[in-house]
């Protein structure tokens, strides 16, 4: 009897320029998915590695080309079969709710486990420390948590050069490659002029939060809006989401007018829909929790292709 090991390889570039994101030196423009990775039984956990692959088939099915894996560091045979079936992948860090010295010394310990663990997934084309000021909270007036920030954002270069790092996504950030905006809009007419000028987006206040930290100023970065819709459907109410939909039929009007606007803008390199699937209260998926379709895979690849 022979024992056989079998092994992979990828080759790509991720990089920014002219503010655009180049993928292997090219414009690309990035369709991502929200992705929480909860399953209704084993909650973090899933069920069988076969359920990463329908997760994954569903999201190049519907039109989007990654995921932003959101406050979760991901199985790796995840990561495996995202680099086997050609899904972006953004890296993102679980984040705490008080900032302390304990807490950085233990955050930034677990953050370089995570990037030497996974520095080998080429799928993995962003780094994610930090979300919404989560653990920074006071990040525009406590000049501690404002160098925690950019140390984090140095640190991961510094470790790993080849990947796009953002500092704090969504808002008050420092430092980062790509200006990441969370906007919950739903109305095309506000979000077309929102994005129209960079003069108007710098001028935004995403949660009444400046788009920069203190001191901190853009530096012809591309821009993402790398948290968007959150919209909610449930056939049979209680739904939650940050616009609320009665019918599928509803749904996929706002969906267009939210991802259509977008797409319009000259400066908005990407988008981040909120999100792949329900989870718990959070009823604004494309794919209910336990992976049934809400909505047609078809209709939904239409609107991302505008």
């Amino acid at each position: 009897m022979t024992d056989r090991v079998s092994g992979y390889f990828g080759l790509r570039s991720i990089a920014v320029a002219d503010g655009k994101i180049l993928l292997n030196g090219r414009p690309y423009y990035q369709k991502l998915l929200l992705d929480q990775g909860y399953w209704p039984d084993g909650l973090l956990t899933a069920p069988t590695d076969a359920a990463f692959v329908t997760d994954i088939e569903a999201c190049k099915a519907m039109g989007f080309n990654g995921v932003r894996k959101h406050q979760k560091v991901e199985d790796p045979r995840f990561l495996y079969h995202a680099d086997r079936l050609g899904l972006l992948v953004w890296g993102e860090m679980a984040n705490a709710y008080v900032f302390s010295g304990r807490y950085v010394r233990r955050f930034t310990a677990e953050w370089m486990e995570v990037l030497e663990r996974d520095y080998n997934h080429p799928c993995i084309v962003a780094w994610t420390p930090l979300n919404e000021s989560w653990g920074v909270n006071e990040i525009s007036s406590d000049p501690r948590q404002l160098h925690h920030c950019k140390a984090l954002v140095e640190l991961t270069k510094s470790l790993d050069a080849t990947r796009l790092v953002m500092s704090n996504d969504g808002w008050e950030q420092t430092i980062p490659d790509v200006l990441g905006i969370h906007d919950y809009e739903a109305k095309a007419d506000v979000l077309r002029q929102r994005y129209a000028s960079l003069e108007s987006i710098l001028a935004f206040r995403p949660a009444d939060r400046a788009v920069f930290a203190p001191g901190c100023r853009y530096a012809g970065q591309p821009v993402m809006v790398t948290e968007c819709g959150g919209i909610s459907f449930r056939s049979q109410g209680g739904a939650w989401g940050y616009t609320d939909t009665k019918t599928p039929e509803e749904f996929l009007e706002t969906y267009r007018q939210v991802v259509a606007s977008l797409l319009s803008s000259e400066l908005v390199q990407g988008f981040c829909y909120t999100q792949l699937t329900d989870v718990q209260q959070e009823q604004n998926g494309l794919l209910t929790f336990d992976r049934r379709p809400k909505f047609d895979f078809a209709a939904i690849r239409e609107i991302n292709e505008g």
